[in-house]
Formats: structure tokens, C-alpha cells, sequence
């Protein structure tokens, strides 16, 4: 057992319960939101996402890790606000998401450049997220969070990853990443970390669901990572069915202790001009997929109640308990 950080404070690992481990409350870029959406009413957003994670929560799900870091509009005031009226755990994470360059104020500052510094930025405001609070708060972070899409390693994602690990190994807090696996990026990813000393064991290779290719899964699996099936509902990737194909055959090949589910969805989001075509365009992309429709379909192609559990109770907690164990073997 270990201590995890959400936003009501530290809970015991065997207190999380059921726990969807790739998900965002409010995702939205704020700059552009304050200038062109100006239909986003704060009160009823929130007032949306604590319905939404009540009724998460009625149907089962007693955690989500909300992986809502720097890139996508992390407001720890505002979670708060929706943390104080639902039931349901909510754990937070630091790190940052880009695709291509680091984040604009990391650009001149760092080891050697314009602003010198004599350790990386990132990984010290990463920590202190962790260790002290997130934005002069007492909430603390309790998962790292960064990503690798289709342009690749670039320099900037490489530095950002090489942060987040540093992170980790400063802490006990598990990382996920964001990954590409039409490019197996998650390969690129778990590269990366080890060079840094990160156990893979203490890493979930998200979205890794977007992928049929179970020679690609099972290379990222057998390093000890957990694979995210995280985005069910994103039924343009790939659809819902195939989803769970994929899982019921990695699971009869003996994964079952390496998979993990969830939709990387939101309550609200500034990805489409309004909430209501999101809702239309992907009717599935909602929090009680997983639950409604995604555990049947998966117990009614054989795969069992316990194993069932084991990806929404087990590995999650595992996810948090063995990072903590490892990181005080290190000591």
C-alpha cells in the first residue's frame, strides 16, 4: 500500500477503487476560449462535470486520473471546485503536453541556453507540483504526464520526456504518456525513460488501444509498461468493437495484469465550436462508456469478471503502489 495525492488529499492505494486512469475534466486552450468561446459559462461547466463524475461514480468508477497538464488548460482552482462536490477521487498530474517544441517559456531557458540554469526548469516546477502544491495551492499532483505523437523524438519532446522522468525518479509519482502507435511511438517513449533509470514498470504507454498490432503491444508490454486502452468511444480511430477484439486476444495471451481502460474524454472541451456537435459527432466519448457498454461487450467475448478487475482495480493500483516501492528501494 502507498499513499496516493487527489484532490482531497492523500488516500491510501487500496482506496481507489475502480479507476478509468487517462482522463481530462476541462480541456480547452484558455487564450483561445477568452477570445472565441465566449459561450463557456464557468458555473455550468462545473456544474456539468460534477452530474457527469457523480454519475461516473453511480455506475461504479470511484477514481479517474485526470492527465490535464500544461498544453491543455490545467485550472487547479476550477478542478477543485468540482473536486469539493463529487464523490469520486480525482488525481492531477504535472508535466507538460507538445507534440513537436517545448512549451514557449522553456524556449531560452534551461542548462546553457540564453537563460542559464544549472538544472532543467521543467522537471524542478514538475517537482515542486508534486512535493509542495500545484499554483500555490496545497493540491499535489500524484501523476507525471507527458507525450510522443506522429512528428516523432523531436528535440523538444525528448526534453520534456527527459523532465518527467527526472521527476519521477526524484519522486515516487508514476508516469503515462501520450503515444502515436501508428508510429509505435511507445517504443520511442520507453527508450527514453530507461536511458533516465525509469523502471517501465511504473510507466503506462497510453492510447496504446488506437492499435490492432499485437506484435507492437505485446514489444511495449514485455518491458513491463502498461498498456492505456484509454480511448474508447474515439470511434474514428478505430471503433469500439475492435477495441475490445484487441483486449479480449491479449488477454487470452496473458496480459491481463498489463492493460488498463478509460476514453480520454472530457466533460467539456474546446476541440469542436460547442459541447452538443462533440456529443453528436461522438455519442460514445462520454464517461459511462467503459461501464455501459464496454465491460459487457468484454464479458460477453469470455473474458472474465476478474480479469475485468484486475484492469480497472489492480493494475491501476499497482501502477501507484509499485512506483512508490521502487522509488523507496532506490533510497
Amino acid at each position: 500500500m502507498s499513499e496516493v495525492q487527489t484532490m482531497r488529499g492523500g488516500i491510501d492505494s487500496s482506496q481507489l477503487g475502480r479507476v478509468l486512469v487517462h482522463e481530462h475534466i476541462f480541456v480547452m486552450n484558455p487564450e483561445f476560449v477568452a477570445n472565441y468561446r465566449l459561450d463557456f459559462d464557468e458555473e455550468a461547466a462545473i456544474d456539468g462535470a460534477v452530474a457527469e463524475l457523480d454519475g461516473l461514480k453511480a455506475l461504479g468508477i470511484d477514481t479517474i486520473i485526470d492527465l490535464t497538464v500544461l498544453g491543455l488548460g490545467r485550472n487547479i482552482p476550477r478542478i477543485a471546485r468540482v473536486a469539493e462536490r463529487t464523490a469520486l477521487n480525482i488525481v492531477v498530474a504535472t508535466g507538460a503536453y507538445t507534440f513537436d517544441h517545448v512549451p514557449e517559456p522553456f524556449g531560452f531557458w534551461g542548462p546553457g541556453l540564453l537563460c542559464d540554469a544549472p538544472s532543467e526548469p521543467m522537471a524542478d516546477l514538475f517537482i515542486r507540483d508534486i512535493t509542495e502544491g500545484i499554483a500555490g495551492t496545497a493540491f499535489k499532483a500524484g501523476e507525471l504526464k507527458c507525450a510522443i505523437d506522429k512528428p516523432g523524438m523531436t528535440a523538444g519532446v525528448e526534453r520534456v520526456m527527459r523532465a518527467v522522468a527526472r521527476a519521477h525518479m526524484a519522486t515516487r509519482v508514476p508516469i503515462s504518456v501520450h503515444t502515436a502507435p501508428s508510429i509505435q511511438s511507445g517504443l520511442d517513449a520507453q527508450r527514453v525513460f530507461a536511458e533516465e533509470g525509469v523502471d517501465l514498470c511504473d510507466v503506462i504507454i497510453g492510447h496504446s488501444g488506437d492499435s490492432t498490432d499485437l506484435d507492437y503491444l505485446m514489444r511495449v508490454a514485455d518491458q513491463g509498461s502498461i498498456l492505456g486502452m484509454d480511448r474508447f468511444g474515439i470511434d474514428f480511430v478505430i471503433n469500439t468493437a475492435e477495441r475490445v477484439s484487441t483486449i479480449v486476444e491479449l488477454i487470452k495471451r496473458g496480459y491481463a495484469d498489463r492493460l488498463a481502460l478509460s476514453h480520454d474524454c472530457a466533460s467539456w472541451a474546446d476541440y469542436l465550436p460547442t459541447n452538443e456537435l462533440r456529443h453528436q459527432l461522438l455519442p460514445d466519448h462520454r464517461y459511462h462508456h467503459v461501464c455501459r457498454k464496454v465491460v459487457p461487450a468484454l464479458l460477453e467475448s469470455g473474458v472474465s469478471q476478474r480479469d475485468v478487475d484486475t484492469m480497472l482495480i489492480d493494475n491501476p493500483r499497482r501502477h501507484f503502489e509499485g512506483s512508490a516501492k521502487r522509488f523507496r528501494e532506490r533510497k
